[in-house]
């Protein structure tokens, strides 16, 4: 009797060592934690699905939202845009234009219809695509929030210019000035994930960014006065500019897929 007594409490003991050891199995590293909590913690409402380029128009305006040319030395046309299975594509290729002497490029540029607004009912938020960027001299492909109504607030939540250096920016900051921080990206012109975590600070009219690439946080910002502030989603493939001079005298292509914005009632 005690032999069998004794032979029971060997085989519980093995079976809880054995549980033990698959429990341990399956526990993740910090920062894939850290990115399931960010994803799963709270109940997200999809405004922008990951699909929104299998019906371009409707989620989607070409140009920027004031025009088609910005910081950079290329015009904007909806010419330069195409999207095919679930991608979107921006090509980019020397040109001028009368009107406009410091115009060097024709390319692509355009901007989700639905905005991102932090709130009281709406304090946190999620935004993010898959990107394939270009990275060599006067190429400058981006991936940004900006003020609707009026500038500030920002937010870039990829921006290359001219190097494999990806930037994360936010303006204005704690201390009304920019926060930049450079990841080095190994191979942009392969998919990538870039990812911003908008969260209304308390009670506050600021918000915390966190940003993510491929999984892993690169950065935490603040953003002063963002709450209440309509934000465009913009993906822009610009040249020269702040990436250098002179550009490629060829093509320069970037594409996108799986872009998405989702929102959350609850913190």
């Amino acid at each position: 009797m005690k032999k069998i007594i004794l032979l029971l409490s060997m085989g519980i003991t093995l079976l809880t060592v054995s549980c033990k050891k698959t429990s341990s199995d399956a526990v993740q590293t910090p920062d894939e934690d850290a990115a399931l909590k960010a994803t799963n913690a709270v109940s997200w409402v999809t405004v922008l699905p990951t699909t929104s380029f299998n019906a371009y128009s409707t989620y989607w305006n070409n140009l920027y939202p004031w025009g088609s040319d910005h910081n950079g030395s290329a015009r904007m046309r909806s010419e330069n845009i195409a999207t095919s299975g679930g991608v979107l594509t921006m090509t980019a290729y020397p040109g001028t234009v009368s009107d406009k002497p410091s115009i060097h490029y024709f390319s692509g540029t355009c901007y989700a219809k639905q905005q991102v607004t932090v709130s009281t009912s709406w304090p946190k938020w999620r935004v993010s695509g898959e990107f394939q960027c270009p990275s060599v001299k006067g190429t400058w492909p981006a991936f940004w929030l900006n003020g609707s109504i009026q500038w500030p607030p920002e937010s870039d939540i990829m921006e290359f210019k001219g190097s494999t250096t990806n930037w994360t920016n936010t303006y204005k900051n704690e201390n009304g000035q920019w926060s930049s921080v450079g990841t080095v990206i190994s191979g942009p012109a392969n998919w990538h994930t870039y990812t911003a975590y908008l969260t209304r600070i308390g009670t506050t009219n600021n918000v915390s960014i966190e940003y993510w690439i491929d999984g892993t946080k690169v950065s935490t910002q603040t953003g002063q006065n963002f709450v209440d502030q309509p934000l465009n989603l913009i993906i822009d493939l610009q040249m020269e500019g702040s990436s250098g001079t002179p550009g490629p005298t060829g093509n320069t292509v970037m594409k996108a897929r799986n872009v998405t914005i989702q929102r959350s009632a609850t913190l």
